[in-house]
């Protein structure tokens, strides 16, 4: 075999080698993104529930109902139901919890009675 050809088979088992180091690198790097992306979730979630009892909280934390899903909450005050969406560090709220937002500020609001017959 000559000088060449062993040069270029030692090259091109190199760039394979590498290949397969970055394809290692890369898969490793995204499965730590989300790992943390999947921790700060849990960590958000977690601290919602004791949100209420802060300290600069500014509603009685009797009064807050857990909701988690889409938004946190509401605080039934004596003057006024506040619906209540906790954030940490800088996440964003969600299009749907815009939309909520929205449809408040725009006092589309409602209040409906449903009653069931009995089931005797």
């Amino acid at each position: 075999m000559s000088f060449i050809s062993l040069t270029i088979i030692v090259l091109i088992a190199s760039v394979f080698i590498l290949i397969l180091l970055l394809r290692v690198t890369y898969r490793s790097m995204r499965d730590n993104r989300f790992q943390k992306h999947s921790l700060a979730s849990k960590y958000g979630k977690m601290t919602e529930n004791f949100m209420p009892f802060l300290a600069d909280y500014p509603y009685d934390p009797h009064n807050f109902r857990f909701i988690g899903n889409p938004i946190d909450g509401i605080s039934f005050e004596e003057d006024r139901v506040v619906f209540v969406e906790f954030k940490t560090a800088s996440s964003k709220m969600t299009p749907k919890q815009m939309q909520i937002r929205e449809l408040i500020e725009n006092r589309r609001i409602t209040f409906e009675e449903h009653r069931l017959e009995s089931l005797d």
